[in-house]
């Protein structure tokens, strides 16, 4: 089944701000972008407005304005930016965000995870998690997410689903696990989590023919939960499918003992993910906060990607890793008093700090590049998709009453801010409250309305 074309093509006129670069930012003013029915870029028209666009623009294009939906960004309270993108989410984890008490990562599996994702077998429990978390994630501008599901086949084609009807870009795995974990949440035998992988991404050609919007991602979820037989036959289907692949690495240090252990004759974590043929350019590795120097050399090789997860790595003090704010705030720990780069030169430590306009990137294009979508999504350039966001942020008014000031937004404005203040304050204070509107491959994916804008 191949996606629908849009009713109408559109416009977009207002501010528009994208990485430019790992360091560098561009903003774009009283600009105009065309999307057609495709929901691809077809022209980024700098100084132009509608009347110049009704002119000249959308002739070039052979477009009529009956045919076109507008959309604006208002002044210096709103403005246009690509869709963040999520390399690794487990959405049958949400209804655990916050809860993981003093554990750490292996005891935090066995007493919230594993009996969290079993239960998810239940597919009218499913629907209500998964669909939470991907409302979730679109309202706080996620238009593409990379997720881990369950082991269970129809929970994971529900998941599947859900994104498709809601309109959310998204990779979806089943969960290969067949080695170690809990008898109540293991796949019966290698046979058995290869065919369960199989009827997944038959289900997701089903709805996507093309893997256009939702894609299977084959997803052993790491090498101690699985045997080296099961890894071996799911990297033979990644070479035959060419689909994309993800799995966990370097965590915890607990967890690289086990995999010492349980592996004794690989050199290391990432070599037991090489020696089973899972370790090339289409591998998301999740963490990887341990790594030693060889391995990142030979993940670089390899060109597989890493998706760090700051929040996770620090409520399980699994160790300090980088999205984008907590990105920002983990990379000054590391040169603080004590950090692991404390002891390099002021300028070595300065560098280490990550800049808001690096999270940026890295939120956006650097995810794209991970999910190897970096030719699609990201920016705002003719050719690529309109993953995009309109975001609000309130404006203090110059004379405000205590009892009749509603403030829609925990990001003030108040009017003498550069740009790059503006957008730092988005990136330290913004929330799903500021984020008014969210395209996915040009279709309205999430709107928020309120009585009050400020």
């Amino acid at each position: 089944m191949a996606l629908p074309k849009l009713d109408k093509n559109q416009a977009f006129f207002g501010t528009f701000i994208h990485s430019k670069s790992l360091g560098e930012l561009e903003y774009l003013h009283n600009a105009a972008i065309c999307v057609d029915r495709s929901g691809t870029i077809v022209a980024v028209e700098p100084n132009c407005n509608q009347q110049k666009a009704a002119e000249t623009l959308y002739a070039r294009l052979g477009w009529s304005l009956e045919d076109i939906t507008i959309t604006m960004s208002r002044d210096k309270r709103q403005f246009f930016f690509p869709g963040f993108v999520d390399a690794h989410v487990h959405a049958s984890q949400y209804p655990n965000i916050g809860i993981f008490g003093k554990t750490t990562l292996l005891d935090w599996l066995n007493t919230y995870t594993f009996p969290t994702e079993a239960s998810l077998a239940s597919l009218p429990k499913a629907r209500r998690v998964y669909t939470r978390c991907i409302r979730q994630g679109l309202a706080h501008g996620t238009t593409t997410a990379a997720y881990y599901a369950t082991i269970d086949v129809n929970s994971t084609n529900l998941l599947a689903d859900l994104c498709y009807s809601m309109g959310q870009r998204a990779f979806v795995g089943r969960v290969c696990m067949d080695h170690l974990g809990p008898d109540y949440y293991l796949d019966e035998s290698v046979d058995h989590s290869i065919a369960a992988t199989q009827a997944t991404i038959e289900h997701i050609r089903s709805i996507d023919s093309g893997f256009e919007l939702i894609s299977p991602i084959i997803t052993p979820r790491f090498a101690p939960a699985c045997s080296g037989e099961m890894m071996s036959k799911l990297s033979e289907i990644q070479k035959q499918t060419q689909l994309p692949m993800q799995t966990h690495i370097s965590e915890n240090v607990n967890e690289i003992a086990l995999v010492k252990e349980l592996f004794p004759d690989r050199k290391s974590y990432a070599d037991v993910y090489d020696a089973h043929g899972l370790l090339n350019e289409k591998m998301i590795l999740a963490h990887a906060v341990h790594l030693t120097e060889e391995e990142a050399d030979l993940i670089a090789e390899r060109k597989a990607k890493v998706a760090h997860c700051p929040c996770s790595n620090s409520a399980l003090s699994s160790g300090v890793a980088r999205a984008a704010r907590h990105a920002k705030l983990v990379s000054n720990h590391l040169i603080m008093p004590g950090g692991a780069l404390h002891d390099l030169s002021p300028e070595e430590r300065d560098k280490a700090k990550l800049s808001v306009e690096e999270v940026l990137y890295l939120a956006t294009r650097g995810g794209a590049q991970v999910v190897g979508l970096a030719d699609k999504i990201g920016g705002f350039e003719v050719g690529k998709q309109w993953d995009a966001q309109l975001l609000h942020t309130g404006v203090v008014p110059d004379e405000v009453a205590e009892d009749d000031y509603i403030n829609y937004s925990n990001v003030d404005i108040f009017g003498w801010e550069t740009w790059d203040e503006h957008i730092a304050k988005w990136v330290f204070n913004g929330d799903s409250r500021n984020v008014r509107k969210v395209w996915v491959r040009g279709r309205l994916v999430h709107e928020l309305v309120l009585k009050q804008d400020g």
